[in-house]
């Protein structure tokens, strides 16, 4: 079941197409990644599922059916630009942010004590947020995203600002969220916590959406006909072995054991590769490479500018 799905996205602003028939699913329990370049469009999408704006286009459902004002109860939202009133102190700020998403008093109290606890920060309830750092007072804006519980998180560069530890710490808090029952929107240019943390992508590049699905589907599809080989024998023969349909893109050596990347062109296979190999090595390795993410993005986005350029 998908927890949220938005249909034909189409937002303008004056003369601006911010986003072009923008079509998204979202599983249940998935962690989801929105991703793309400066100004694709991954944050006007974020403002109207949080109902921020509107779309002039198309049609949101959550949890299967039109979302109506009252689901933003059950979203939480941690926007790339932070917005915490620098003058107010942090347990009162805290608290005030807990109640504007339907908490009682005693239920925020009682809440932010265990968030502040986790977190380690029980210290800070009286010090107002300009005397935080910005890590700091990211992670007062981490704890009011979540705590009220939502069914979905949506996070705008969470890491931006945080120390490698922190970043790790939040990182571990949002997959014990997901473990616990909730669905994460995850918008980032690390490809690396991407990698790392997302099932399913979509790639918004321009205003449209140009590529989604299963991140394993994916890498899959553009995975690069190169073949990684780990083989014993004399690297001289094995180059001899090769015909036009194959490019050795790399190798080294070490003790007699040769480690090798070889492309193979798409009019041959990698059976016939084999083949070429066996007759002059002892093949003890033979594992396709699978791109990463980044490589993917650059590809994907590259290739759709090439593509769509406008005249």
């Amino acid at each position: 079941m998908n927890i949220l799905t938005t249909t034909g996205i189409e937002k303008r602003f004056a003369n601006h197409l911010a986003l072009d028939d923008v079509s998204i699913s979202v599983p249940e329990g998935s962690v989801y990644g929105l991703l793309g370049p400066n100004g694709a469009g991954k944050t006007t999408l974020i403002r109207i599922i949080n109902q921020i704006t509107g779309p002039d286009k198309g049609a949101i459902e959550f949890n299967g059916r039109p979302m109506k004002a009252e689901d933003i109860y059950s979203i939480g939202y941690l926007p790339e630009e932070r917005g915490l009133y620098k003058k107010m102190k942090v347990g009162e700020q805290a608290l005030y942010l807990a109640r504007l998403k339907g908490l009682s008093r005693n239920d925020a109290l009682k809440r932010l004590k265990f968030w502040f606890e986790k977190m380690e920060i029980q210290g800070w309830w009286d010090k107002k947020i300009e005397e935080l750092s910005k890590g700091m007072a990211q992670k007062i804006q981490f704890v009011v995203t979540v705590i009220h519980e939502p069914k979905l998180l949506i996070f705008d560069e969470p890491f931006s600002g945080f120390d490698p530890i922190n970043a790790n710490m939040i990182k571990n808090e949002i997959l014990d969220l997901r473990k616990n029952g909730a669905t994460v929107i995850f918008s980032t240019h690390n490809m690396s916590s991407v990698e790392e943390m997302c099932n399913h992508i979509t790639l918004i590049n321009k205003s449209k959406n140009i590529l989604s699905g299963p991140i394993d589907t994916v890498k899959q599809n553009y995975g690069s006909n190169v073949f990684g080989i780990t083989l014993k024998g004399d690297i001289d023969k094995v180059k001899a072995s090769l015909n036009s349909n194959y490019e050795l893109v790399n190798h080294t050596e070490d003790a007699g054991i040769v480690k090798a990347q070889v492309k193979v062109h798409k009019f041959s296979t990698d059976n016939e590769l084999l083949k070429q190999l066996l007759p002059v090595a002892e093949i003890l390795g033979f594992n396709p490479v699978v791109p990463n993410m980044n490589d993917i993005f650059i590809q994907v986005v590259q290739e759709y500018n090439k593509t769509h350029t406008q005249k």
